[in-house]
């Protein structure tokens, strides 16, 4: 069962019940309530450690949600608590330009050379939001291609079939997106190379850019049928479109820089989100040289945002990325999943339960289902009574997933064999539980 913790606080129902009250579902991200694993109350965490979390009961779990992905390092590491207390002593907002933010986007700079300037924002949401109003000032177009089940942000295109916890909670598509900006966006499957090369054929001189995750982290982990982003490459070259690349969740989880380098296919804007600000709220989008002068003030393209580049972000981003770039973790972090993920497999087996598991790197999805995942219906396929079953009982165990199917476990340098071992120890009773849900 779950380890308990002395600094206990409350009962998670009290606060939740508080939380009921004033806020809508009792949360303030959709994503973070239970309506993706059955329904239920959702243990209230006041603190983090390395790669624990800790509930205001007490209670500890071995996190693997890692506030959906940007804690590479874990909870409360020391170098960026220390950081951001230095920086918050002279100021966390100053509305001017300081050097930290310079330093941040110039580290971000050498670590991917394609964005070869950098735009910083404070969410991811604004990244793509963003870099869609560029790339439509860019080519004079409106529309936009992106992949069904694919998650970029609330802004209203995005939310056209998105994944993510727009997919487990509403259903895709958000109300109060006007049929408008649904006829601006085409939707297409998402490893289908022959369905984007038919839309490109038919629509290409309408399209602004085509967007895509370059490994899905929104519908579970998804990963590119081999060619499939250099043929996306070749079709927006063609049709005089950008090519635009959400890193919000792969820049910097699977390697230094962007996973891009690691496909040898460069879009022409990137954009980034609060990894590369160590889990403070940050993003940045960036790219080819010549757009850069459209951007106001050099330029047409409008985007501002006072806590853009504050200096909290920078201090705990900057901190965050040395501290990657100095350790290396990623080939331990690829190695603890690995062995969870065949651990699990073995388990599942065993059990008679058939699953299938897409990991690259320290993140992956276990779906309930038989054969490959390649896309969005599939995943959506899997069995979700089986998933329901098998969170609640490694929730009980004090192990910690993100509620949901659509979402994706992350390993961090934090972890250990250690806690591989011991989440394996859960697994097998929540494989079992899974069968019994059939």
């Amino acid at each position: 069962m779950a380890q308990r913790d002395p600094q206990a606080s409350a009962d998670n129902i009290q606060w939740w019940r508080r939380a009921e009250q004033v806020m809508p579902g009792g949360v303030n991200s959709p994503s973070r309530s239970f309506g993706g694993v059955g329904g239920g109350a959702p243990p209230v965490m006041v603190r983090g450690d390395g790669a624990w979390i800790v509930d205001a009961e007490g209670r500890r779990y071995l996190d693997y949600q890692a506030a959906y992905g940007p804690l590479v390092l874990g909870h409360a590491h020391p170098a960026v608590v220390a950081a951001v207390a230095r920086q918050a002593a002279q100021g966390v907002v100053l509305g001017a330009t300081h050097p930290l933010e310079v330093q941040w986007a110039e580290r971000i700079r050498l670590a991917i050379p394609g964005m070869q300037w950098v735009r910083l924002v404070s969410t991811g949401t604004e990244a793509v939001m963003s870099a869609l109003r560029l790339a439509r000032a860019a080519t004079g177009r409106t529309t936009v291609v992106k992949f069904q089940g694919l998650y970029h942000g609330h802004s209203d295109a995005m939310l056209v079939k998105a994944g993510s916890g727009a997919a487990t909670v509403g259903g895709g598509t958000s109300a109060g997106v006007t049929q408008a900006v649904q006829d601006e966006v085409v939707v297409l499957p998402y490893n289908d190379a022959s369905a984007a090369a038919r839309c490109l054929d038919r629509r290409g001189s309408q399209v602004a850019a085509i967007l895509v995750e370059p490994v899905v982290g929104n519908s579970g982990t998804l990963l590119p049928h081999p060619g499939y982003l250099a043929h996306l490459r070749r079709l927006a070259d063609r049709v005089g479109a950008l090519l635009i690349f959400d890193e919000v969740i792969t820049a910097f989880r699977f390697r230094w820089g962007a996973v891009e380098q690691e496909a040898g296919v460069e879009p022409d804007l990137y954009c980034l989100g609060k990894i590369i600000g160590g889990g403070l709220a940050a993003g940045a989008y960036g790219g080819r040289t010549d757009l850069k002068a459209l951007l106001a003030p050099e330029g047409r393209v409008y985007q501002a945002g006072t806590h853009a580049g504050n200096p909290l972000a920078a201090a705990a981003g900057l901190a965050t990325l040395s501290v990657l770039r100095e350790t290396d973790p990623y080939l331990k972090m690829a190695e603890l999943a690995g062995m969870l993920e065949a651990g699990l497999r073995d388990q599942a087996r065993s059990q008679g339960v058939p699953v299938a598991i897409n990991r690259k790197g320290g993140m992956f999805t276990l779906f309930f289902t038989e054969g490959p995942v390649h896309d969005a219906e599939g995943a959506a396929a899997a069995s979700a009574p089986q998933f329901h079953a098998f969170y609640h009982h490694l929730l009980a165990h004090g192990i910690y997933l993100a509620p949901s199917a659509l979402e994706c476990w992350f390993v961090s340098a934090a972890h250990t064999a250690d806690d591989i071992e011991r989440t394996l120890a859960a697994t097998g009773g929540a494989l079992a539980a899974a069968a019994r849900a059939v």
